[in-house]
């Protein structure tokens, strides 16, 4: 059992940059891949980035490409999300989320955060 739990979101001009982290419990953190995803109001929720179980391989969706990193850090059981170049597009609720495989598809997850709302103004 994984226990996710998001933070870092808030409001930011366009432009700006925010850091989420999702702080895992259990012991066995080190052995999930990780992902990020986010679902804006009215839409389906979608892929934004994962990492392996090791941080050797990183995945982002091309709208994030250049713009977010994703990073872990085993030792301290977090990930992060770090989000530069920030577009009102981007505006979501952002989820973390807990998987055996670093992948696109929400199905291969198996925790999920509570979320941490995102809002970036024009």
């Amino acid at each position: 059992q994984v226990q996710l739990v998001e933070s870092g979101g808030g409001l930011v001009q366009a432009g700006g940059s925010l850091r989420l982290s999702c702080a895992a419990s259990g012991r066995t953190f080190s052995s999930y891949s990780m992902g990020w995803f986010r679902q804006a109001s009215g839409k389906e929720r979608e892929f934004v980035a994962a990492i392996s179980w090791s941080g050797g391989r990183t995945y982002y969706a091309d709208s994030v490409k250049g713009r977010f990193s994703i990073a872990r850090d085993n030792a301290k059981n977090l990930v992060y999300l770090q989000m530069n170049s920030l577009k009102p597009e981007d505006t979501a609720v952002y989820y973390c989320a807990a998987g055996f495989g670093a992948s696109v598809s929400l199905s291969e997850y198996r925790y999920w955060g509570q979320g941490t709302q995102v809002t970036v103004s024009s």
